[in-house]
């Protein structure tokens, strides 16, 4: 196990703490505070030691001038001010001289967030991809770093991983519990498993499906994944969202000849035809020509609440319909109102399920929802992520001279 905060001495220390605060913000307001809520465990249990803390994040990709603009973390800063009930330095430049001043005359219980890391990408991407020398920099400004930020722990980025190689560093409460959940949850879970799979492309989430298929019981798809695989097997699917790649399709051929048994399609879907936004419903080997499926049919609920039910442990990572529109998202609440009244343990991927969850009504509805997206997703299917693996397996590190 990787070290973790509640076994660092850290009283009255500086610290370097690595949060997500990627959230949506519009006209300067964070429209989801699920991160920052997350992170305040280990927030307040660093203020309560008595540190001096410098938190770092991203925001967005910044690809020129004009995104920094929308892409500033002082709407974050205020949010988190109101949260904390208390005030927050801001330093707009990471790499000033001013910043490195406000950092190390930072008092104990006082809170310094530094302005959004990918401002290191212009004009070169110093933050995406690791630089030394930007990561030995913002080191000097702590004494210890916390990694915090689960679901940027997949990327191989200066901030995430550059910093723990000059600092004594830690996995802060949020990764702690994510990393618990997962452990304890996916690779041991209690059977029957059951998978819901949802999303737009299968290619971004089939080496997750490689690695669960010989662990679950249940594999139940829906959306592009599911449309992918039913194309793979010789059925229409209309004009809807699907892989065309021929390696690709013999791929999916393959894991559902190996694993037969596992596998659950839909039996029908709502759809919409290029011509006509009229919700229809179709059988799902009826599709026709300029149908475009965009959500699972009665058919399917009653079939896949029915394996629901019978679960002792659920893993849910996308959506089975495009939840977004009215006409659409009926797939989704009945499925998360089957979820809701099973018995067994659910656990929600992050990214698009988090959002659906906060759209339905549903966020205060279950205890397992990871805060990771492609994190939770690459840890399940590779057991460990570049951002944890950075991090200190015990007290002893050598501080390099910075």
């Amino acid at each position: 196990m990787k070290q973790t905060l509640g076994n660092m001495y850290v009283k009255n220390k500086r610290i370097i703490l690595r949060c997500d605060f990627n959230v949506p913000i519009v006209n300067g307001n964070v429209l989801d505070e699920t991160k920052l809520l997350k992170s305040l465990k280990t927030i307040n249990y660093l203020l309560q030691e008595q540190c001096k803390i410098i938190i770092i994040s991203h925001l967005g990709r910044i690809k020129n001038e004009e995104d920094k603009i929308k892409n500033t973390l002082e709407p974050v800063k205020n949010t988190l001010e109101r949260l904390l009930n208390r005030p927050i330095k801001f330093a707009k430049d990471i790499l000033s001289e001013e910043t490195k001043n406000m950092a190390l005359s930072l008092l104990p219980g006082e809170i310094l967030l530094l302005e959004n890391t990918r401002f290191l990408d212009i004009p070169e991407p110093k933050e995406s991809k690791l630089d030394e020398n930007i990561a030995k920099h913002i080191a000097s400004l702590g004494e210890i770093f916390v990694m915090d930020a689960f679901a940027s722990a997949h990327r191989a980025h200066t901030s995430v991983v550059g910093i723990a190689a000059y600092l004594p560093s830690c996995i802060g409460f949020l990764v702690e519990d994510e990393i618990n959940m997962l452990d304890g949850t996916i690779k041991n879970p209690e059977t029957p498993f059951t998978v819901i799979m949802g999303g737009a492309k299968v290619n971004d989430k089939l080496a997750i499906i490689k690695s669960l298929l010989p662990k679950c019981d249940h594999l139940l798809l829906s959306g592009g994944i599911a449309n992918s695989f039913l194309y793979a097997l010789g059925l229409p699917v209309g004009e809807s969202l699907k892989t065309e790649n021929p390696d690709t399709l013999n791929e999916l051929k393959k894991l559902m000849l190996e694993y037969k048994n596992k596998f659950a399609f839909p039996l029908d879907a709502i759809v919409e035809t290029t011509y006509n936004h009229k919700p229809n419903v179709r059988n799902i080997n009826q599709i026709e020509t300029n149908d475009v499926i965009k959500d699972i049919g009665i058919k399917t609920i009653a079939k896949y609440s029915a394996i629901i039910n019978n679960s002792k442990t659920i893993f849910i990572n996308g959506t089975v319909g495009v939840y977004e529109e009215t006409a659409f998202k009926n797939g989704s609440v009945e499925i998360y109102e089957a979820l809701k009244k099973c018995s067994g343990k659910v656990i929600l991927g992050g990214g698009d399920t988090i959002s659906a969850l906060n759209i339905l009504g549903y966020k205060n509805d279950f205890k397992y929802i990871s805060s990771g997206g492609g994190a939770t997703l690459e840890y399940i299917a590779k057991g460990s992520l570049p951002g944890i693996d950075a991090i200190s397996d015990g007290d002893n590190i050598e501080i390099l001279d910075l």
